[in-house]
């Protein structure tokens, strides 16, 4: 009888803490051991001369997304994770999106009614509160933390989904009554709204323009205003792709007076800048996001934040839409404003090998930081660590071995997304999962998905150590 159902061997095995060249001993789905040599079992992977790194946990996606808007989400949980695991990513954390005037726990089960079934790779579920009434913050939000959902994101842009301070308030102190995680999109609505009247007054509609309306001190001022209001109640927060560097500049800020702020970042500001929105035509739609990539200066301070430990994490917030669609970024045609073209990129697949690549093959990062930024932080802020997010005896068998040496030209025939382009197109990188393993299964190995519809499994998420107050003095009340 065998002692283990799968050993890797051989392999070269990062955690967040350190690099060590050891055997992994699979059982049951799980880590059951890590030694210098194993023995006894039905199936050895061979991972000599290789790095061997946790499955990424990727904490912001965007997966089959209802709106109101007339535009369509194109990867649903199948082809969403399905390009996920090709990546590396054994864990994604999408959205259950509110809508005003409706229930957030009816929000949350039809959701969750959309992966059933579907998903690849195991997945949690964070929240977007768009209407924090009474009953919501009263009853349904902290049973539905109860229930596993300890994370939600809130707005300070966006018509249908913005709060405004007040509600933040609410929405705060419920968080750190409860120890929940609040996840914060920060942009100021009103300069974001008047200056987009003002580029369309005078004609200025192309996709480039989208930069225009939204600059870096629109960004400055939401992230200094998030702060204060954490501050003001003593609530951790974690401020979602961060762009620009004076949000940067607010945060650590507010962390050299000893806020416990969090932070994430994405592809998009580390490898795309304001020019690629104005590529002929309508091309620059495909790169339209928010908040907006800034110039190469500001990549720059997107890569020093990552190496010095500014940001967290590094998530993908894919928003897969289609460009050559109707149902995607031409939902209002091609000669509408760039206020009406669906906002977001497709990055889920290639979240982990552009930073494998560029950071740690480049040595602007280590391997021990990758793994932090693309797993174990994630983890351990949204409270489904150690079962996700690192290699250590009784946590998942969620991992990736990688063909450190292989040569890849990115292009869109290549990925396992819905979507009919990657803002990456024509990026040489270095570096790919040869072999990904999920709960101990192999789901992608050879250049092939191996992994049958519906094995992926909803992770409850617990209560985030991240999420508790400092102590710090707050507010009379």
């Amino acid at each position: 009888m065998s002692t283990f159902d799968t050993i890797i061997r051989g392999g070269r095995v990062a955690t967040a803490g350190a690099v060590v060249q050891c055997d992994i001993g699979i059982r049951d789905g799980r880590i059951a051991a890590l030694a210098d040599s194993l023995e006894g079992a039905a199936n050895v992977i061979d991972a000599e001369g290789r790095t061997v790194t946790p499955g990424g946990v990727d904490g912001h996606c965007h997966i089959d997304q209802p709106n109101e808007e007339g535009w369509v989400c194109a990867d649903d949980f199948f082809s969403g994770t399905r390009s996920a695991l090709a990546g590396g990513t054994t864990t994604v954390m999408p959205f259950a999106q509110q809508f005003r005037g409706r229930s957030l726990r009816a929000a949350v089960d039809e959701y969750r009614t959309r992966a059933e079934g579907n998903a690849l790779v195991d997945y949690a579920v964070h929240m977007i509160l768009s209407d924090p009434s009474e009953q919501v913050l009263g009853q349904e939000l902290p049973a539905l933390i109860r229930d596993g959902y300890t994370s939600f994101k809130i707005y300070m842009t966006y018509d249908d989904l913005k709060l405004n301070d007040r509600q933040i308030l609410d929405v705060l102190a419920l968080a750190r009554r409860e120890a929940a995680m609040v996840m914060v999109h920060a942009e100021n609505a009103d300069c974001i709204t008047w200056l987009t009247d003002r580029l369309e007054e005078a004609g200025k509609i192309a996709p480039m323009y989208h930069a225009t309306s939204r600059p870096g001190p629109v960004e400055r001022e939401a992230t200094h205003r998030a702060i204060t209001l954490s501050e003001l109640l003593d609530v951790p927060i974690l401020l979602v792709h961060v762009s620009a560097r004076e949000a940067v500049d607010e945060i650590q800020r507010a962390r050299s007076r000893g806020l416990k702020i969090f932070a994430e970042t994405c592809p998009q500001y580390l490898f795309l800048t304001e020019d690629d929105l104005d590529k002929p035509g309508f091309e620059g739609a495909k790169c339209i996001c928010s908040p907006p990539p800034r110039d190469k200066a500001n990549q720059q301070v997107i890569w020093d934040g990552l190496r010095g430990g500014t940001f967290d994490v590094l998530s993908s917030d894919h928003a897969p839409t289609r460009f050559d669609d109707d149902k995607g970024k031409k939902v209002r045609g091609t000669d509408s404003s760039f206020r009406w073209v669906p906002n977001g990129v497709p990055g889920l697949e290639t979240r982990m090998p552009l930073l494998f690549s560029e950071g740690v093959g480049k040595g602007v990062i280590d391997l021990e930081r990758f793994v932090a930024l693309t797993a174990t932080n994630q983890a351990k802020i949204y409270g489904i660590y150690p079962q996700k997010g690192t290699i250590a005896v009784g946590s998942d068998a969620d991992i990736v071995i990688w063909d450190d040496e292989r040569e890849t030209t990115i292009t869109n025939d290549i990925l396992h997304h819905d979507v009919d382009y990657t803002p990456y197109e024509g990026m040489k990188i270095k570096g790919w999962p040869a072999i990904t393993l999920s709960r101990g299964d192999v789901v992608w190995a050879d250049g092939e998905v191996r992994a049958d519809r519906g094995r992926g499994a909803f992770i409850p998420c617990a209560l985030s150590t991240a999420a508790t107050p400092l102590g710090r003095p707050v507010a009379k009340i």
